[in-house]
């Protein structure tokens, strides 16, 4: 009898709530949209890179609305700051929710698998599932996130090197760096470049190689001249400063110090449509990949 009891108690309780969370047995209908995340930046110049990759992907998915978010909350507020608003990441997806989508491609614009790509899949986690909300997502990788991506991406550094180049002279492209164990991606282009190229060298801000790993073996090179190029998604502040600038510390200044004679191309790699085909790549296969 009081086994019976339970399973009355059971039966009135549990039951209903069943009916409730599943929205009275009625199927969600599929609404899909792409949701684009960057660092971000605050420079004007290097917006053209996120309008060439804006372009481009509604090109690709005319039917599919295209959602932006930026992963800097220090460039969020000093855009906002200028009256520009862009969403981080979470406030997106929590849009999207809002507006009914079940079926996201997230497609990072990250160039590794670095810390804000690991932030940035905790946080499409914690939106995937949630009752009545985007019922899957699935991220498309960075741009360096394998074995045929290197090549790809190799080949893409070198069609677009600067026309006016000698085949005397250097190029010297700057990347992110990170502490993360895939700043490991950098010192396999520097190889896969130094293959095809041996004047092609790979530095990073914040990680390996530095400039000053580059420096002696440009040296040895005997290159009088060296092309500086930024290989990150935009020319930013990066780009524009640490870069090209003219304060001290900037790879331009310490090149010239050393004697070399520079001149920099202040083109983000998302200008570049043999740079964008690979994103598009992962942004296809995110796609492909919905249930």
């Amino acid at each position: 009898m009081k086994k019976l009891i339970l399973f009355f108690l059971f039966t009135c309780l549990i039951l209903p709530s069943l009916v409730f969370a599943s929205g009275h047995g009625h199927k969600r209908e599929m609404k899909k949209g792409i949701l684009l995340v960057a660092f971000g930046s605050s420079i004007p110049e290097a917006s053209v890179s996120f309008e060439n990759i804006n372009k481009r992907v509604k090109e690709e998915f005319p039917e599919t609305p295209v959602f932006w978010a930026y992963t800097s909350s220090m460039i969020r507020s000093k855009l906002a700051k200028e009256g520009k608003i862009l969403d981080s990441e979470a406030m997106a997806l929590a849009k999207m929710t809002d507006q009914g989508f079940t079926r996201v491609a997230a497609q990072s614009l990250h160039t590794i698998r670095g810390e804000e790509f690991d932030d940035l899949v905790r946080t499409l986690a914690a939106f995937e599932g949630l009752p009545g909300g985007i019922e899957k997502i699935v991220i498309g990788a960075p741009l360096l996130s394998s074995q045929k991506d290197m090549e790809d991406v190799t080949r893409a550094i070198l069609a677009n090197l600067p026309a006016g180049r000698k085949q005397s002279e250097a190029v010297v492209l700057m990347g992110h760096g990170t502490p993360h164990p895939s700043n490991v991606f950098y010192t396999a282009l520097m190889y896969h470049l130094q293959k095809k190229d041996p004047l092609v060298f790979m530095g990073t801000v914040e990680g390996s190689p530095t400039i000053d790993d580059l420096i002696p073996m440009i040296k040895e090179k005997k290159s009088k001249k060296i092309w500086l190029m930024p290989f990150m998604s935009v020319a930013g502040d990066h780009a524009r400063n640490d870069l090209a600038g003219d304060e001290p510390g900037s790879w331009k200044s310490m090149l010239e110090k050393q004697g070399f004679k520079t001149e920099a191309v202040l083109k983000g790699t998302a200008q570049y449509d043999n740079m964008l085909d690979i994103w598009m790549d992962h942004l296809k296969q995110a796609m492909t990949d919905h249930p």
